[in-house]
């Protein structure tokens, strides 16, 4: 039984080096991932004004000058959110050969190859019309996503990012059997060694907004809640988690990141064979720079603090906007 005075906690924290010695969670820049925006019909950057510092690309040099730059600080994984062009109600965009996503995988893997691992968001709704994740049914009135004609167009759509050369597809409609349908799909096809990083649990959250803005996005009518989880529930997520393990699925993630710390853990906990994505999302994001901009915030200090706490509740990949500052931040001295 530890007992003062003879058991001193302070004496672990007496200074910096003694405190980096015994600390128990360690961040690398290989537990980053960088999400990018790339958009058709651009030929410059675009800042995302809810979002402070985060562009949407255009396909070519400025692409990848910026994937470079991130390479050159150490970040091996990008994930890519495609904005078309072109929509309709079935997305059909989203599974074409030339589509916007599979331009980009081309293009960073014929640039890049075995340096980064690219991993496409595979979704429909940045490509459909209604901005739903899934194929959309009226009866009368009222209208419904119908989840079974849904996992045909996701396998479509995971297949052709396969094809461009995508190394992880990542299924994020909360489509139940989602994750059974693209294993089937690759698998009969010859992308076997693909790997699937499945949005296993993603809650439906008021902490997407800017995201929607940046990837236009934001159902028409209606919103998620009939698909994504209750934000009050977290048991239901292991049911999630495991029902995407049985489909086959190679790493599971929880998003949001920030405020499901406990799920983080939950989940780790239950599947630790297994390993594990956190989407730290727009919302967190724009909260921090929002904070920072009004001088309330150290920003280095926050953030790093933040994505510890993630780290440290299990998360084995973090899917952040600060990645690239991250990473510069860890070349420096930590600051704990």
């Amino acid at each position: 039984m530890e007992e003062f005075p003879r058991t001193r906690p302070r004496r672990l924290r007496r200074n910096k080096i003694i405190r980096d010695t015994v600390a128990e969670t360690q961040l690398r820049v290989t537990n980053l991932v960088l999400p990018i925006f790339v958009k058709e019909g651009i030929s410059e950057p675009e800042e995302i004004s809810s979002m402070p510092e985060v562009f949407r690309y255009p396909i070519g040099d400025k692409l990848i000058k910026f994937v470079e730059s991130n390479v050159e600080l150490g970040i091996r994984n990008v994930i890519l959110f495609g904005i078309p062009s072109f929509k309709d109600n079935i997305a059909s965009s989203a599974y074409q050969s030339d589509g916007v996503a599979q331009r980009a995988i081309r293009l960073l893997k014929e640039v890049f190859g075995e340096k980064l691992v690219v991993m496409a968001d595979e979704c429909t709704d940045e490509y459909a019309s209604h901005g739903h994740c899934g194929i959309v049914k009226t009866s009368g009135s009222s209208y419904y996503v119908d989840n079974d004609e849904s996992l045909k167009v996701h396998a479509r759509i995971a297949l052709s990012q396969a094809e461009a050369g995508a190394d992880v597809v990542a299924p994020s409609s909360m489509m139940d059997g989602v994750v059974g349908a693209i294993r089937e799909e690759l698998d009969k096809n010859g992308y076997k060694d693909t790997l699937i990083m499945s949005y296993s649990v993603k809650y439906a959250s008021v902490f997407y907004s800017p995201f929607r803005e940046a990837a236009s996005s934001a159902p028409a009518f209606g919103d998620r809640r009939g698909y994504q989880m209750d934000p009050r529930n977290s048991s239901e997520a292991i049911k999630e988690a495991r029902m995407d393990i049985q489909e086959g699925a190679d790493i599971l993630m929880v998003k949001p990141a920030h405020t499901y710390l406990d799920v983080i853990r939950l989940i780790k906990t239950t599947f630790p064979e297994y390993p594990l994505a956190a989407y730290h999302v727009s919302g967190e994001y724009s909260m921090i720079k929002a904070a920072v901009q009004r001088g309330w915030l150290n920003e280095r200090m926050a953030v790093m603090e933040i994505t510890y706490a993630i780290r440290r509740a299990g998360a084995n990949l973090i899917l952040t906007y600060f990645a690239p500052k991250i990473a510069e931040w860890l070349r420096e001295e930590d600051p704990f």
